[in-house]
């Protein structure tokens, strides 16, 4: 037994103890150590993502092996690892050209888990320990802090990934990036990082200004219906080059692509929902030139990514602290999902 945050219905969680499988053929088990709580999460509870009720929530985690099944070897119990939600296959269309981050194998949102409830994206992390696929857990340095290698695991993989990867934003280009949660703070910070410039960061909440400044943001906007005329007067007239929108809702797609510039690019890396569509005209979409596409978990290959991450933070070249905004134990989520709802701080981190 575990114990774990359980969504139970549309809007109702709790704090459980669940039954954790036996470690299989190719699995570890992993004892968590920080874990966050991430957007993704809320969408599940919420309904945003259609999911079925009970579910273990949480997958932006980092802990320590502590036990190997056969076909692990043995030497990885004591290693610190990310988890990663979307293991790569390797063997499949997307994995052999190039895209693991499209594998046909990814975790639906919802995972069966032996008798008890399914796990979400079948890592079900905000829990104190979990059982997962050895090729979901991408080793980092033991020197690497519990709270920024769990953010590692989806903010800062996805929205890094969103800036440098998916967009390849090149100095000097502008940049707007609509939803300051994790994700949106981290491609604020990568796009400062790639000397993209002005960095525009936007919100319906004007209490992220702070939070938006210490990510890089040269210009904090409140994010209402006068957000394109606002980004065309900070960009010459012309709108951004690149867009990030990291909410997923259609009225922020729909916002992101009137802030651009004709030919510029519009990149969606929050997860909506599926019956939330977005509409554009198809004479607007020739005139406009522009490229609209999604980022899923930032381009990645966690395999890859996450280390070379890990390399940055304990460098000092990339500094995570700012994104921390709450360090709350397990009994502590419920609560943290309420100011998540009402766009307060950006991550709170469960620290085990």
């Amino acid at each position: 037994m575990t114990r774990a945050v359980v969504a139970t219905g549309r809007g109702a969680v709790s704090v459980t103890e669940v039954d954790l499988p036996p470690v299989g053929d190719g699995q570890v088990r992993v004892r968590v150590r920080a874990a966050g709580v991430c957007h993704s999460d809320l969408s599940m509870l919420d309904g945003t993502v259609r999911v079925p009720y009970p579910l273990v929530l949480g997958h932006e985690a980092a802990g320590e092996v502590v036990e190997a099944g056969p076909g692990v070897p043995a030497a990885r119990v004591g290693e610190h690892v990310v988890l990663n939600w979307a293991p790569a296959c390797r063997a499949c269309w997307f994995c052999t050209h190039g895209e693991p981050w499209l594998c046909a194998a990814t975790a639906a949102p919802a995972v069966p888990r032996g008798d008890g409830p399914p796990v979400a994206l079948g890592l079900g992390a905000l829990a104190e320990e979990v059982v997962v696929p050895a090729a979901a857990a991408v080793a980092v340095p033991p020197e690497l802090p519990w709270e920024q290698a769990a953010l590692l695991g989806c903010a800062v993989l996805t929205g890094t990934g969103a800036v440098r990867t998916t967009a390849a934003v090149a100095p000097g280009q502008s940049v707007l990036v609509i939803g300051l949660g994790g994700v949106g703070l981290a491609a604020v910070a990568a796009a400062r990082a790639a000397g993209a410039g002005p960095v525009i960061a936007a919100d319906v909440a004007p209490g992220k200004r702070d939070l938006a400044l210490a990510a890089g943001a040269t210009e904090f906007v409140v994010s209402d219906d006068t957000l394109s005329r606002t980004v065309r007067a900070l960009t010459e007239g012309r709108g951004a080059d690149h867009a990030f929108e990291c909410v997923g809702r259609s009225a922020t797609i729909r916002a992101a692509w009137r802030a651009t510039r004709r030919g510029g690019t519009v990149t969606v890396v929050g997860m909506g929902a599926k019956d939330d569509m977005v509409e554009l005209g198809a004479l607007e979409i020739f005139h406009s030139a522009r490229t609209l596409r999604s980022s899923v978990y930032g381009s990645s290959d966690p395999d890859r990514d996450v280390p070379l991450l890990a390399a940055e933070v304990l460098s000092g070249a990339l500094d995570l602290r700012f994104l921390v905004t709450g360090r709350i134990g397990l009994d502590g989520v419920p609560a943290a999902f309420e100011r998540m709802s009402r766009g307060e701080g950006a991550r709170s981190v469960v620290l085990f």
